[in-house]
């Protein structure tokens, strides 16, 4: 009886702790919701727009914000060349070897690093941005629930506080953030940046180069496991035509009541 006892008690109290998520996840800003061109089983990467993102990331964010897990060379799956990835490399520092001497020594980027964290360390990181660590932006896209809906919302997504509501010292609001305070400051406006094949740089265009971007970054073999489950699909579905009308030759004398074992 106890045993039981103790489990209905569990369970009331499950049941209460689901109600307060439902009641918090109910209250909550829902991410707004883009038309990517990767949705889908079909879906692709739009190359141009994650070639603006790039930009942007360049111009932009790669002054707070790394791409470690992402190497030089998988910009070529973008279109660009191998002379633009040496020549893109060859803008950041990354660390070398060790010296004779024993001490470390720094080296301009090649296409096989990772694209380099713009602070030391996380405490130089911190110290820039006044006590907040910049995330790292290689997974993000994934790692987050609805990720490139998420980074478009968060990024289009600033605004004055609402009455009643106050801002921490060095905070911003938005709407999308956990919490609502980001201590990050709206990164991009209109005309930020100047593309170079002459699109409009409004705010909402850049949130969405940028979201494509690292959506891109998080998953670049992302047209190719499509093409391939397509491509695997289309094999079972010729395998299991090819089954079925074999399955109909070989059974149809059985069917027409034939002795097939002779006399």
């Amino acid at each position: 009886m106890k045993s039981i006892k103790n489990t209905l008690i569990a369970l009331v109290a499950f049941a209460g702790l689901a109600g307060v998520a439902v009641s918090a996840d109910d209250s909550a800003v829902h991410n707004k919701q883009v038309d990517w061109s990767f949705n889908g089983p079909f879906g692709t990467i739009d190359k141009q727009s994650a070639q603006r993102g790039f930009q942007v990331y360049r111009e932009v964010c790669s002054s707070c914000h790394s791409l470690k897990y992402f190497k030089f060379r998988n910009l070529a799956d973008l279109g660009y060349g191998n002379d633009m990835i040496k020549a893109f490399a060859a803008e950041y520092t990354v660390a070398g070897d060790i010296d004779s001497f024993g001490d470390p020594t720094e080296r301009a980027g090649l296409p096989q690093d990772a694209f380099p964290s713009p602070f030391a360390n996380d405490n130089a990181a911190r110290a820039s941005n006044g006590g907040a660590l910049p995330p790292d932006l290689s997974l993000v896209a994934k790692s987050r629930a609805d990720g490139p809906n998420y980074l478009y919302s968060l990024l289009t997504g600033y605004d004055d506080a609402p009455s009643g509501v106050e801002l921490g010292e060095g905070m911003n609001y938005n709407a999308y953030f956990p919490g609502n305070q980001i201590a990050m400051a709206e990164p991009i406006f209109d005309d930020h940046v100047e593309y170079s094949d002459g699109t409009a740089a409004t705010q909402d265009q850049i949130a969405k180069d940028i979201s494509m971007f690292l959506m891109y970054v998080a998953e670049p073999k992302l047209d190719a496991r499509h093409t391939m489950g397509l491509n695997v699909m289309l094999f079972l579905l010729v395998l299991t035509i090819i089954f079925y009308l074999s399955m109909k030759k070989i059974w149809a004398p059985v069917k027409r009541g034939d002795n097939i074992i002779g006399d």
